[in-house]
């Protein structure tokens, strides 16, 4: 075997031996990660509900626009009566 093949051998053994150190995670880091996911939860809904609404809000732009130009339409012609 060439000593690169041995090198390569050797890390693996070495990194099938290693077993996973205990560590204690405090409250500060799971409340972080709480606050990063409702966040990322949060930007999500707003972005489906822009979505969803864009039609709805034109909508309601057009017809306020057909009232107001009714209502300006009928305003002349009772000046124009008068």
């Amino acid at each position: 075997m060439s000593k690169i093949m041995i090198q390569i051998l050797l890390v693996f053994i070495l990194l099938a031996s290693v077993s996973p150190a205990p560590a204690y995670i405090g409250p500060g880091a799971g409340i972080s990660v709480l606050g990063s996911l409702l966040s990322i939860l949060a930007t999500v809904f707003v972005a489906i509900g822009a979505v969803l609404f864009w039609p709805l809000r034109k909508l309601m732009k057009r017809r306020k626009a057909r009232r107001e130009s009714a209502t300006g339409t009928e305003a002349e012609a009772t000046r124009n009566d008068g």
